[in-house]
């Protein structure tokens, strides 16, 4: 069964007595046997002070302190805490709060200031690509054919040669792996990263980290970035047209050239009318800002050789004929500038997730987490020796073999098994690989949580927050049980104690107490008098009948009110003046209707009577939780406080 961050959260609470006493951390009170310590209580304290109109004292917030940790004790002896509600609501919320802990809030803005001193440059790059494949043993062997073939071309090969001989790239064939000038944040990171730092005419070391397949990269020259340009164009399409038809579009391109050049026209107007982009037409023939690498060589060499204003002659692209019109050039821009642009890269890359991967990766140096090759080795060895991977899976369910550390805490081949998910281990094909694949996730998974783990025990912060949202949890739900949910349950009880203080629940006037019918109108009103004159129905059915009876057409409401508080009510039981039709119901009538002098039941004066009712119910529990746990209090430690 997968180890759960709760179980180890909770027993880090549980040893923050040993370590609050090591920080000169004083035992405030005891609550039922469980201590709490001086931080805990002064962190509640200013955080309430800072919400209150009047601060409040600390010996009159010591005895709503007691109250609150009584109740939180009274939670744990229900068990609320243990319940997998509870568990779910909290393990969320302590994963949520220790997320700015989990990753290196340095790395992003490295990353930023990387990504910027690229953007200053091109590179030509020529690369050569090999399959990440399926299984470990394809992984290791590919990425060491790929070191093969980098060695051989360090020894002379030509590397054109041998990307279209090796390459798993497709165009390699076509091209040699020449993939042309690319600029900072147009592919992969690691791809990216291999290709700007490798200096011009050499080979980079095998990039084993891109998401598509391992490479090699070849710097053959670079140049200065020449920034952005805003143009627009007019396209006459040839791509798949006969020599003729192209020749035709040629005819065409020349004829509006001439009148642009004659300063006849206008040439939003004519990319409108006329070009074949149907894209950038509607917009005048406007592409926007767009740098190298973006549009083909072709139109990319015209387009940032032309001065702002600037028309191009026709010239032909692989689609077709363009004439191109420049109306703006954009070198680099500031940090702040480029700085949002470099941010959605870095969001759609693996460098998003660069600021948790490398803080985990200093957690597992500083924790010590290591994969231990000797008992992957065995692993595989019976995994080669079973008959099948199901088969192989079994015997490592109850392995005992120690696969990863985490300082002294050791990991079993039957405990990466238990972590695994069915679906993973269902689908498994190469066993090994799978399995390899888990001890990975283990490893990162459990130093995760010994990190939540020491953030209980490092970070009072932390620790402080953690505790008080498990005991608001805890108190809500103690609270909801013993009081305001059992106020609304409880009507015997509501009845009694309305029984015992009718005395506090009086009216300055009589009110009329009873049902109001309405109708649609009065022919309804009448049948609905009719049959509820000769029906004896209980109250609570009332509405359950006529809804069955008369459908849409009635509906029924209690109402207790005052002369004057309604003046439906006012109509009906104090000879009050015909009142407006509320909506559709335009007739009423009074039902079991009478006028009393003073409430006779609870539910007259519900609202009161249940605020109240609810304040007793609170009494009695703190009462009963006073008799029922035992509270110390540290007084010499609370008088050194207040000084």
């Amino acid at each position: 069964m997968k180890k759960k961050f709760i179980p180890a959260l909770l027993v880090g609470l549980a040893i923050l007595t040993a370590t609050a006493a090591k920080k000169n951390d004083p035992v405030l009170m005891t609550v039922n046997g469980k201590d709490v310590h001086q931080s805990e209580f002064e962190y509640l304290y200013n955080k309430n002070n800072r919400q209150q109109m009047q601060p409040q004292g600390i010996d009159e917030y010591v005895d709503m302190f007691v109250t609150y940790k009584l109740k939180v004790a009274d939670a744990e002896a229900a068990g609320i805490d243990t319940t997998a509600a509870f568990r779910k609501e909290f393990e969320g919320y302590c994963s949520e709060l220790a997320r700015p802990y989990m990753r290196d809030s340095l790395v992003e803005e490295r990353l930023v200031q990387e990504a910027y001193a690229r953007m200053d440059r091109m590179v030509d790059v020529s690369h050569i690509m090999m399959p990440i494949g399926t299984t470990h043993q394809e992984r290791i062997d590919n990425k060491a054919r790929l070191d093969s073939i980098r060695t051989a071309v360090l020894n002379g090969a030509d590397f054109a040669e041998m990307a279209k001989k090796f390459s798993s790239d497709r165009s390699a064939v076509r091209n040699g792996g020449r993939m042309g000038y690319i600029y900072a944040n147009m592919y992969p990171y690691p791809f990216e990263l291999a290709a700007f730092s490798t200096p011009v005419g050499q080979v980079s070391e095998v990039i084993d980290d891109a998401p598509y397949g391992y490479h090699i990269v070849k710097v053959n020259g670079e140049k200065p970035n020449p920034g952005s340009v805003h143009a627009r164009h007019i396209l006459k399409l040839t791509r798949d047209m006969t020599p003729e038809q192209a020749q035709a579009k040629k005819a065409e391109i020349d004829s509006i050239y001439n009148i642009l050049a004659s300063g006849n026209a206008d040439f939003e107007s004519i990319a409108r009318a006329e070009s074949d982009d149907p894209g950038s037409a509607r917009n005048g023939g406007d592409l926007g800002f767009f740098g190298m690498g973006r549009m083909v060589p072709e139109f990319e060499e015209v387009a940032f050789s032309l001065n702002d204003g600037e028309i191009s002659k026709p010239f032909a692209s692989p689609f077709g004929y363009h004439i191109v019109q420049v109306i703006e050039h954009k070198g680099i821009g500031s940090l702040e500038e480029e700085r949002p642009q470099i941010l959605k890269a870095i969001g759609r890359d693996v460098r998003a997730n660069y600021p948790e991967t490398e803080r985990l990766n200093q957690l597992k140096k500083d924790y010590h987490a290591v994969i231990l090759p000797q008992g992957l080795d065995k692993v595989k060895t019976l995994l080669s020796s079973a008959a099948d991977t199901e088969s192989g899976f079994a015997l490592l369910d109850t392995d005992k073999t120690v696969v990863a550390t985490i300082g002294d805490r050791k990991f079993t081949a039957a405990d990466v098994m238990a972590s695994m998910k069915p679906n993973v281990r269902q689908s498994a094909g190469d066993g090994y690989t799978t399995f390899y694949d888990a001890v990975g996730q283990i490893l990162n998974d459990r130093t995760l949580d010994y990190a939540r783990e020491r953030l209980i025990v490092d970070q009072p912060d932390y620790r402080n927050l953690v505790n008080e949202y498990r005991d608001g949890i805890l108190l809500f739900e103690i609270s909801n049980r013993n009081v305001w949910d059992r106020s609304t349950r409880d009507t015997e009880g509501l009845e009694e104690f309305f029984r015992v203080n009718r005395d506090n629940y009086k009216w300055d006037a009589p009110k009329y107490k009873g049902y109001i019918v309405f109708a649609t109108n009065d022919s309804v009103a009448g049948a609905a008098r009719r049959y509820l004159a000769s029906h004896e129905i209980e109250k609570d059915s009332l509405v359950k009948t006529l809804r069955k009876e008369f459908g849409r057409t009635v509906k029924i409401e209690r109402v207790i009110a005052a002369k004057g508080d309604n003046a439906i009510v006012d109509n009906v039981a104090f000879n009050g003046e015909q009142a407006a039709a509320p909506g559709n119901w335009k007739a009423w009538f009074g039902y079991k209707g009478r006028i009393i002098d003073a409430p006779e039941e609870a539910a007259d004066v519900r609202g009161a009577v249940s605020a109240d009712f609810q304040q007793e119910l609170e009494r009695r529990w703190i009462e009963s939780l006073h008799k029922k746990y035992p509270v110390k209090i540290n007084k010499k430690a609370i008088k050194k406080l207040k000084k």
